[in-house]
């Protein structure tokens, strides 16, 4: 069978560091089938460079006077392409630890041309199922791939990979570079109040690899997302958006209020207080687990995510605190990593 053409409207920005033969899978499943390629590195010192110029896409290295983010890694790799491709009309973001599955950039380009596409020119991003590569390796992978398994259908936000519009990225000014984290969903939220859409569809998109294979990593992970849940309700929170308002509160509730007022008096209450911890996190877990089985989720894996997602509360709450402490005191944040870099093997069945 012959190569499919490249979609000449569409052009790529892969984003990495330290990806090790991951890049090479990602920028494999993506270069041949865009119109142009660029590659953005964020301090790479494995040979993610030289590899992406090998197979002549266009490498920026970010400045390392600048902390990096994932948004301003896109958003400059963006400028980047334009520079190069003006007449562009579509941008496929994909982040380096993730292989394109072979028939996703056909699919969101017909999606995004279609004019019987509900919304027609106002849809603006298209994503589709992102999947974690090897599941069943750990508990921490499955939480990732089942965490990724969100509504089909109009939706609020997508995440780091996805297809946009190029004329409503820029309409809105892009990602917001200063985000560590939940640069996504914000520029979503932009990007809606602006009157364009976005679609989750039911399509494979990309197989990514997190190679999460301890607790400490689970753990690294949740802070990320509980700084992500602050700096959301910060930014969007009031109504009509009320972006992380509620994922704000319950980690607050969950992840520091209770268990300090109860076990702390523990001593007074005569153990009273702290039976009723326990009985209020085995609620949290059997309604979590609940939701997920009504979700389609099989009930082993529906409980262990719902055991997961009452742990992370603690360092999710660590996450909103560290926020709010580097915000009050004028501090510039940087990211917060968790994944091994570089060619690390992977514990998993090939």
């Amino acid at each position: 069978m012959s190569p499919l053409p490249p979609l000449q409207d569409v052009g790529a920005v892969v984003i990495g560091r330290n990806e090790g033969a991951a890049l090479h899978a990602c920028l494999y499943s993506t270069a041949p089938r865009v119109s142009a390629t660029v590659y953005v590195d964020s301090g790479s010192t494995d040979d993610s460079v030289a590899f992406a110029k090998d197979q002549d896409v266009h490498v920026v290295e970010l400045d390392t006077s600048t902390p990096f983010t994932a948004a301003r890694a896109r958003h400059t790799g963006l400028l980047k392409l334009l520079e190069l491709h003006p007449n562009l009309t579509f941008v496929q973001f994909v982040d380096g630890d993730c292989e394109v599955d072979e028939h996703w950039l056909d699919t969101a380009h017909t999606t995004l041309t279609d004019p019987g596409t509900p919304g027609g020119e106002k849809l603006a991003v298209v994503c589709g199922r992102r999947r974690e590569r090897f599941p069943d390796a750990t508990p921490y992978n499955r939480h990732c791939d089942m965490e990724w398994n969100t509504p089909v259908g109009e939706a609020k936000a997508c995440g780091g990979d996805a297809m946009m519009r190029i004329n409503a990225y820029q309409q809105i000014h892009g990602f917001n570079t200063t985000l560590i984290c939940g640069e996504e969903p914000e520029l979503c939220i932009r990007l809606r109040q602006a009157g364009w859409t976005i679609q989750r569809l039911d399509a494979e998109m990309t197989l990514h690899d997190a190679k999460m294979t301890t607790f400490n990593q689970f753990w690294k992970r949740s802070v990320r997302g509980g700084w992500a849940y602050a700096q959301g309700a910060a930014m969007h929170g009031k109504p009509p958006e009320r972006h992380c308002a509620r994922q704000s509160r319950n980690t607050w509730l969950y992840g520091a209020i209770l268990p300090i007022a109860l076990l702390g008096l523990g001593w007074i209450t005569y153990g009273i207080s702290l039976a009723l911890f326990l009985a209020i996190y085995v609620r949290h877990i059997w309604r979590v687990r609940n939701d997920r089985i009504q979700r389609g989720d099989e009930r082993s894996h529906a409980l262990a995510y719902a055991k997961l997602a009452t742990v992370a509360k603690f360092p999710e709450a660590l996450g909103q605190a560290q926020y709010w402490i580097t915000r009050l005191r004028g501090k510039q944040a940087t990211i917060i990593e968790y994944k091994p870099t570089g060619n690390t093997p992977h514990t998993g069945d090939a």
